[in-house]
């Protein structure tokens, strides 16, 4: 991890200069990363590709494919690439501040994690049925979240709103000892079904609901 910074601004990004946090994105940062990708000033044709981009990442978090950003931008991949030389992932991408390859940012995320959460947890086990499901919902953590997660392969790292349904569904399962229904869980976190779906793609039962350390019985 390194620090890339704009005056008083610093900006968390990884070793080939990728922002590691999308919300810490800001125009100045797509500026700066602009010209280091040889685009001194970033025009109106510019920023609308980049927008376009960073709204898509806030619905789908990730980068769009880059035929989905040439067409709904009216751009033909050559118009894409004068925009910007150095590529779609390694150019505006960058700029954006998004996810630029997932399987990338999830292996160094979870690295990040793993060693963080390394000396706190160690070598812990924990005892799972046939499906992966865990047996006794007290032995849950948050490395048997991650980990899991990541065996999922889950597209992305667990965010703020990853957690958010998670925590929530150990609190009512430990109210209730019961595991909320998914017209429940969406409609008490204030989501839509499809929000939910592209957080957990592996499903309610099978992706949130296991990840969360619960069975439902």
């Amino acid at each position: 991890m390194a620090t890339f910074k704009i005056g008083d601004k610093k900006y968390r990004v990884d070793n080939e200069g990728y922002l590691l946090d999308p919300l810490q994105w800001d125009e100045d940062f797509a500026r700066a990363k602009a010209k280091e990708v040889g685009i001194e000033e970033l025009t109106e044709a510019h920023w609308k590709v980049i927008y376009f981009i960073r709204h898509n990442f806030q619905v789908i978090g990730r980068c769009p494919l880059v035929y989905v950003a040439a067409k709904e931008n009216h751009l033909g991949l050559g118009n894409l690439e004068k925009l910007f030389p150095k590529g779609y992932l390694r150019g505006v991408c960058k700029i954006a501040g998004v996810t630029y390859r997932e399987c990338f940012m999830q292996d160094y995320w979870m690295k990040e994690n793993f060693r963080q959460l390394s000396w706190k947890y160690g070598n812990k086990g924990y005892h799972t049925d046939a499906q992966g499901f865990l047996l006794n919902p007290d032995e849950w953590d948050e490395n048997f979240a991650l980990r899991l997660a990541y065996a999922l392969k889950m597209p992305d790292y667990l965010t703020e709103k990853h957690w958010k349904v998670i925590y929530y569904l150990r609190k009512v399962y430990k109210e209730r000892n019961m595991v909320p229904t998914i017209f429940e869980t969406c409609k008490d976190n204030d989501m839509e079904l499809e929000e939910l779906e592209q957080l957990f793609p592996d499903g309610y039962h099978r992706g949130a609901v296991k990840i969360a350390g619960l069975r439902v019985h």
